[in-house]
């Protein structure tokens, strides 16, 4: 792929998160993507075959640059339960970031993240983020020695998106010390080893 042709899906995908924006999930369109992009219907349909297969590539571009802005925060803490807890935290504490997340509508935030969720490999990808984590968990005799990490790593991604989608009534969700505690009590003993 040529400069260029990198430049102008760039220049679309931006254009894409501006229009998501501005107009929310529901009501963004090809024309309006392409104006913002400066550039024709044609080459945005050229890109992208059709809105959905656009809103799916912003949604994708989004999510990995929130799991990667969160990996240095994830990975600073020592054990697999700080590391889920540090995960729910940044969640948290970032999910209205315009710099790693597509601020909307509260609807639309909703919907962006069940969306990105769903995007191909997307979950598979953050699923394999956890793999070196869990497969560290065991090696210190965290996490039960059979366990099976893939497995694992998934039902920690669906934990994070709820953080993401779910109100508590429990927890002080914007309190990073009841969100750790929390996580740190519950969710990763299903895990560890018996003893």
């Amino acid at each position: 792929m040529t400069v260029t042709a990198v430049s102008t899906q760039e220049r679309i995908l931006d254009a894409g998160e501006e229009a998501i924006r501005r107009f929310g999930l529901r009501r963004v369109s090809m024309a309006e993507v392409a104006e913002l992009a400066g550039v024709s219907r044609g080459s945005v349909y050229r890109y992208f075959p059709d809105r959905d297969t656009l809103v799916a590539a912003v949604l994708r571009r989004t999510a990995e640059r929130f799991v990667e802005s969160s990996a240095s925060s994830v990975r600073r803490r020592r054990t697999l339960a700080a590391q889920v807890a540090e995960a729910a935290v940044f969640i948290r504490e970032h999910i209205h970031d315009a710099s790693i997340t597509l601020p909307t509508t509260q609807d639309d935030a909703l919907l962006a993240t069940l969306l990105a969720a769903h995007v191909d490999g997307l979950v598979a990808e953050w699923v394999e983020f956890w793999q070196p984590l869990l497969a560290e968990a065991e090696a210190r005799g965290e996490i039960r020695a059979a366990l099976d990490h893939h497995e694992a790593a998934e039902w920690i991604v669906r934990m994070m998106l709820s953080f993401a989608v779910m109100p508590s009534v429990v927890i002080d969700l914007d309190d990073p010390a009841a969100v750790r505690r929390f996580v740190q009590d519950h969710i990763v003993r299903g895990l560890a080893s018996e003893e």
